[in-house]
């Protein structure tokens, strides 16, 4: 439908244009209307040719994946859509020079009573506006940081409460100082073109210091007893920096690519220049990579790993293939490609965090079991970072969800079937971990003493016999209960499957009737207390 909107609007405009043609060739000289006048002008325009030519390249690739395509055809129409994306970068180029002077011009014209440099000195007034609220702010609390100095982290609960309140008071020194400069400036009436400009600037700086504020939240550079990953001072300090730096500089181009359109660059021009600043994103990205230094706990001098060469080198070109892919506007490949090394990355962080947090470096742990809360804390944001990738890639990838529940195709099926596999054996695994942990800190609570003198002492010695038994037959029951809940969402008959394993169970009974009777009398005899671990046991002539 849409397709045959732009076609419509594509085809009055060639009737205008040959209209135009004929009445500027017509005998009597009329001259054009000044619609006609108008509308030409408008087609000169570059952002609304570009928008046409956007138009038309996205109703044909709509009208394309509205058909069956083999996979030939469709690797085919996305490198037709790189080269395409390229050409009109390279177009891009020579239009520059007029789009930045028609920039200037409208600058001009809006501000001629406010100069430039009255509207970068209103920002940063704003900006100090805020700081000198946020100045308030740190006054106002200061024994509330006094007491976070202060605070001891001896247990795993002081050291989460020390953790949610400082992220608190982060988070409220943010609030302060957007009421003291964005707040404060929407309180005035501005002309519209000054409220944009100084608000989008505005809100690149609150997100920067948003990210520091998660960057100290999480690294904790000036104190160690605070920092949620086990990294050294060091390397704190040098990541926070990068992400300061990082996060600024996207922030900054993000808002001033945004601003373009406003001035009338065209798309293709915009994507250009938002090209050329994401080289100095790639550019931080590999001198972090070259110049990283150890994060080992022992090391405070500023170091590279022995294998830093290799390591090195596969990151840098990691980098360089993102910043290609992107500039390729190959963006589902781009993510593809980001989520492939950084969700690993962000799993195995958030696992040492909680692992740091939870059960410190140093602490040790009688036979290395964790804690309840560790197993919860780590699996679920696991799961989390698991499913939010695949959040993040089905946007990349142009899937809708939604849409997919409500379409009934081979290939619709298989995919929420795997979905729902994949979320299935999340939260059995997730349930599994905990139920372990439970079992395994209940065992490590009990002590291994031979001896059951005392009625304490039997009881401790009968829950050595059974959980262990429990943990295994849990573990079968959750493998079993997750295979069969995957395979029936997947589409697969689980009802034959069920019979058939019955009917296989009977054979096994039959086939093999006393072990299967000496497995059943085990089990008795653990219910009964007969035994238990740790006793001394003579049965016949055999005896241990």
């Amino acid at each position: 439908m849409f397709s045959r909107v732009v076609g419509w609007v594509v085809l009055g405009v060639a009737l205008c244009l040959s209209h135009s043609s004929l009445a500027q060739s017509s005998p009597n000289g009329t001259p054009a209307p000044p619609q006609i006048e108008e509308l030409l002008r408008l087609l000169d325009d570059p952002v609304v040719r570009d928008w046409v030519a956007n138009q038309q390249a996205n109703s044909e690739v709509a009208a394309a994946t509205s058909e069956e395509k083999s996979p030939g055809v469709y690797i085919d129409q996305r490198l037709a859509e790189i080269r395409r994306h390229i050409d009109n970068l390279i177009d891009a180029v020579p239009r520059l020079p007029d789009e930045f002077g028609r920039a200037r011009d409208i600058l001009m014209v809006e501000f001629e009573n406010r100069g430039i440099v009255r509207i970068g000195s209103l920002i940063l007034g704003f900006l100090g506006l805020g700081w000198v609220i946020e100045s308030l702010f740190r006054r106002v609390t200061r024994p509330l940081q006094l007491w976070i100095v202060n605070i001891p982290l001896d247990t795993v609960g002081e050291r989460l409460r020390a953790a949610g309140i400082r992220l608190l008071f982060g988070l409220g020194l943010v609030v302060a100082f957007a009421l003291g400069s964005v707040g404060a400036f929407l309180a005035f009436t501005w002309p519209p073109l000054l409220r944009e400009i100084v608000l989008s600037y505005l809100s690149a700086f609150l997100i920067l210091r948003l990210a520091l504020v998660i960057g100290r939240f999480v690294l904790a550079p000036g104190g160690e007893r605070f920092r949620l990953v086990p990294i050294n001072s060091v390397a704190a300090w040098f990541w926070y920096r990068r992400l300061a730096f990082f996060v600024g500089w996207l922030a900054l181009g993000w808002v001033s690519v945004g601003l373009l359109g406003t001035f009338g660059f065209a798309f293709s021009s915009r994507v250009l220049i938002a090209y050329g600043l994401g080289l100095m994103l790639l550019a931080v990205a590999i001198e972090a990579v070259w110049r990283r230094p150890s994060a080992n706990l022992s090391g405070d001098v500023l170091s590279h790993p022995p294998h830093h060469g290799i390591v090195n080198w596969l990151l840098t070109a990691y980098a360089v293939i993102l910043w290609l892919l992107w500039v390729a506007s190959a963006m589902p490949t781009f993510w593809l490609a980001a989520a492939a090394v950084g969700l690993p990355a962000a799993i195995r962080g958030a696992r040492h965090a909680v692992n740091h947090v939870l059960r410190p470096a140093g602490a040790t742990v009688a036979g290395g079991i964790r804690g309840v809360a560790e197993v919860s804390i780590e699996r679920g944001v696991r799961a989390l970072l698991i499913i939010g990738a695949a959040l993040l890639l089905a946007r990349a990838w142009h899937i809708d969800l939604i849409a997919m529940t409500m379409q009934d195709t081979l290939g619709t099926r298989l995919t929420r079937g795997i979905l729902s596999a994949v979320v299935i054996a999340l939260v059995a695994e997730f349930i599994w971990y905990v139920a372990r942990a439970v079992i395994d800190a209940k065992l490590a609570s009990v002590p291994q003493n031979s001896l059951a003198d005392t009625e304490d002492m039997r009881r401790q010695a009968r829950l050595r016999t059974l959980l262990p038994i429990l943990r295994n037959i849990l573990f079968i029951v959750f493998l079993v209960m997750a295979i069969l809940m995957a395979l029936s969402a997947m589409g697969v008959q689980i009802a034959p499957l069920i019979a058939g394993a019955g009917v296989v169970g009977v054979a096994v009974g039959f086939g093999a009737q006393t072990l299967v009777k000496d497995v059943i009398s085990g089990v008795f005899y653990l219910l009964d207390d007969a035994f238990r671990v740790g006793e001394y046991i003579v049965s016949g002539s055999y005896k241990g």
